[in-house]
């Protein structure tokens, strides 16, 4: 049975679920950020998925990239850049993260990991934030 990793839930707010991936809108609201999980039991690995699968999970990063830009909108800070990254080697689950950059973010230009300490959306952002996002990822 699939089950999510604790970090995520920790970290994360459930935004719903795609045709592959359970989508999550990360808890810092420094950045707006989508993670992407497959749905699959002990998938760690992209070669974990099957080749239409893996299909599937790159229109849904283009689908969540969308849905970063509208958050990033929605909050008042366009995004500049999108970074896309499936790394893994905290949380093994396989997941992708897809994050809204801009010059002027927490971290700019170096990747978030490991940049400040996260901060928390006000109810309002959160609101708003996963309303854009469950608009464009159609949830």
């Amino acid at each position: 049975m699939f089950e999510i990793d604790p970090a995520f839930i920790a970290t994360s707010h459930a935004l719903g679920d795609l045709a592959l991936c359970h989508a999550r809108l990360q808890a810092d609201a420094r950045f707006p950020w989508i993670v992407l999980i497959p749905r699959r039991v002990g998938a760690r690995e992209l070669e974990d998925l099957a080749a239409g699968e893996r299909d599937v999970l790159m229109d849904e990063v283009l689908r969540a990239g969308a849905a970063v830009r509208a958050i990033a909108e929605a909050l008042g800070r366009p995004a500049a850049k999108l970074n896309v990254a499936q790394l893994g080697n905290v949380t093994p689950q396989l997941h992708v993260h897809v994050i809204a950059r801009r010059p002027d973010d927490a971290a700019w230009p170096a990747p978030v990991w490991g940049v400040g300490v996260a901060e928390g959306y006000t109810p309002a952002a959160q609101s708003a934030a996963e309303a854009a996002a469950r608009r464009v990822l159609g949830l």
